[in-house]
């Protein structure tokens, strides 16, 4: 394993030579390679939800190299390197585990929840982040974010007690939305309660035990199965999505419900 990390670090570091590796490889910094990242790391997530093994390991190696890539930018910046990323990694580790690494007992999920919501606080803290919703990312899809912000600040008590109060909240963001459609608030208004309105979903998902983001990627995934049950249908029958009235779509769109419940 550490000869295989070994060799990978060192074609990583043969690609940004300056004078004889690769130039697109040369010219990449940590902010260029941010699109990369992002989208090895949702290759991976759909390597998983396909179940398939040879495909998962080899987008995890594609993220692999991406996380090497920037630790090689780093060595050679003299600011970190892979070796102390990892040494980094391995000792939050053993101090957030100390119920593995030491002789610590809890006595229930919440309360080595809680002890790990502490360690994180510590660490928030050292980072110079104080505030209750200091250190979330702001890159994080954003209602993964909505999620986050909402889960910290219900610790310190800034929460609904339970989910019905959500629906009387929900229904009064969907009526602001009405609202400043209606009166030709504008764009900017009625973005601003749209943005309320998801909010209060992702509000209400949190209070159910259901991850919003997910619930979401789901939902894509099966708006993408029935279209194309549509489209599929329509076009044995000779015809095209085009050349096809709403109501005729609707029909095989109810169609390719009534056959997912077989």
């Amino acid at each position: 394993m550490r000869c295989a990390l070994r060799r990978l670090q060192g074609v990583m570091a043969a690609l940004r030579d300056p004078e004889t590796g690769c130039p697109w490889d040369q010219k990449q910094t940590h902010k260029t390679l941010i699109p990369y990242l992002l989208e090895e790391t949702y290759e991976v997530v759909d390597a998983i939800e396909q179940g398939d093994d040879q495909h998962l390991s080899e987008e995890l190696g594609d993220l692999l190299f991406q996380i090497v890539f920037h630790a090689q930018i780093g060595h050679e910046e003299d600011r970190f390197d892979l070796d102390g990323i990892a040494e980094a990694l391995s000792d939050k580790l053993i101090k957030r585990h100390p119920h593995v690494f030491a002789n610590t007992g809890y006595a229930s999920d919440a309360e080595l929840n809680h002890a790990w919501e502490v360690h994180k606080e510590k660490d928030r803290e050292q980072k110079q982040q104080h505030g209750t919703l200091s250190g979330i990312p702001e890159a994080l899809p954003a209602l993964m974010r909505a999620e986050k912000l909402q889960k910290r600040a219900a610790r310190v008590g800034f929460d609904w007690p339970g989910f019905e109060q959500v629906f009387d909240k929900l229904q009064e963001e969907l009526d602001e939305v009405r609202e400043a459609i209606a009166e030709n608030h504008g764009k900017v208004r009625v973005e601003e309660e749209i943005g309320d309105l998801l909010f209060v979903v992702a509000n209400l998902a949190r209070h159910l035990e259901i991850n919003p983001e997910e619930a979401l990627r789901k939902t894509n995934k099966k708006f993408i199965r029935r279209f194309n049950y549509v489209e599929s249908s329509i076009k044995n029958k000779g015809g095209t999505l085009e050349a096809s009235s709403l109501d005729e779509m609707e029909k095989e769109w109810q169609k390719s419900k009534l056959d997912e419940k077989k």
